[in-house]
């Protein structure tokens, strides 16, 4: 598969994204048997930015993205009932399966994931729609036949179940051919002052003359970003440690990239960070020299931007549902899917059957 306001001191303009991929992601997960945890909760993204999210410890709808919140009360009224409905489908199909695989207790999680995505510049679109039991992938939503497929045998009665339901079927063909495309460049429109490309902010640090040189690139907007070492002109991986890409608490995005290497080696060849940002066509580039390094030998360490794993503390549950829910599951790579988000903001498309399970 494909797997926050942004505001970066020091840019002086912005471009938005209209060259890149965006995307549109639901999460519902419903699990068992996890001490002070909720047994369901909804996440929708666009973009990688949270928009909308639900538990059953709150059974309300939460809008996290100021263009979400204009959204009127009897409209996310609606998505709450919605939600309730399906926590309650979720527990049942939770007790159903644990009754079929003789599973007594023990945590077990069921995940239900769709969306879509869209290329801007070239107008191809991209959906799926897939469910997860214990790590496992279950269910697909097959775009060619317009019908769910087990993806192994012991899902075939879900498989039978779920296509059995003639207005479940159709309603999935006109989310997925339609719909999700609709509100996903809905949401783009609604959000461009959030969803845009915003460049990166890069620097080479130091601790020490004998310290590895860290490439640190931070304020930066997608996610996808490669940064690299080149010697000499070709791409260098020799006592190279690439960091990962982590969020930063304005929604930016930041990475590292270490490089050992002796003062007498980067001062006799031609070293540089390249970094490359999903997006913008500009590549950023440092040559590794003595005045370019900014180091903090007597003073306090650099300053790297906070970073945290969710929105804000109160999304802590979100973070930790990701990493039940979505970690367990062994997402598929073959889609290149980026993750995006829930409730569509839309009453007409948002639809009971897309909380329908």
């Amino acid at each position: 598969m494909k797997g926050f306001i942004l505001m970066f001191l020091g840019i002086v303009h912005l471009h938005e994204a209209f060259g890149a991929i965006h995307s549109l992601l639901h999460f519902y997960t419903a699990s068992s048997d996890i001490p002070n945890f909720p047994e369901f909760v909804v996440v929708g993204k666009v973009d990688d930015i949270q928009m909308v999210h639900y538990d059953s410890n709150i059974q309300k709808v939460v809008p996290e993205q100021d263009w979400v919140k204009q959204t009127d009360t009897q409209y996310w009224e609606s998505e709450r009932e919605k939600f309730f409905d399906s926590q309650q489908s979720f527990k049942v199909e939770v007790h159903t399966l644990k009754q079929r695989f003789n599973q007594i207790g023990g945590v077990h999680v069921l995940q239900y994931m769709y969306g879509c995505s869209r290329d801007n510049e070239t107008g191809k679109t991209d959906s799926f729609g897939e469910l997860g039991y214990n790590g496992e992938d279950f269910l697909e939503y097959d775009m060619n036949d317009l019908a769910w497929k087990a993806v192994k045998q012991q899902a075939d009665f879900m498989q039978d179940k779920w296509n059995s339901d003639a207005s479940r079927l159709v309603f999935w063909e006109i989310y997925f051919t339609q719909t999700c495309d609709k509100c996903l460049k809905k949401q783009v429109v609604n959000g461009k002052r959030t969803l845009m490309t915003v460049p990166p902010s890069v620097s080479l640090l130091q601790k020490t003359p004998s310290s590895p040189v860290t490439c640190h690139a931070t304020g930066f907007y997608p996610s996808g970003v490669k940064v690299v070492w080149i010697k000499d002109g070709q791409e260098h991986h020799e006592d190279v440690e690439y960091g990962e890409t982590l969020q930063n608490d304005d929604g930016t995005f930041q990475k590292s990239t270490h490089l050992t290497v002796k003062p007498e080696e980067w001062k006799n060849n031609k070293y540089q960070c390249v970094v490359q940002v999903t997006g913008i066509k500009e590549d950023f580039i440092k040559v590794l020299t003595e005045s370019e390094i900014q180091t903090n030998r007597g003073d306090p360490a650099p300053n790297f931007v906070p970073i945290i794993g969710g929105v804000v503390a109160l999304l802590l549950v979100v973070v930790v549902v990701v990493v039940v829910g979505v970690v367990i599951w062994k997402k598929r790579s073959k889609k290149g899917f980026i993750p995006a988000s829930t409730s569509d903001s839309d009453s007409e498309n948002s639809g009971k059957g897309a909380q329908k399970i």
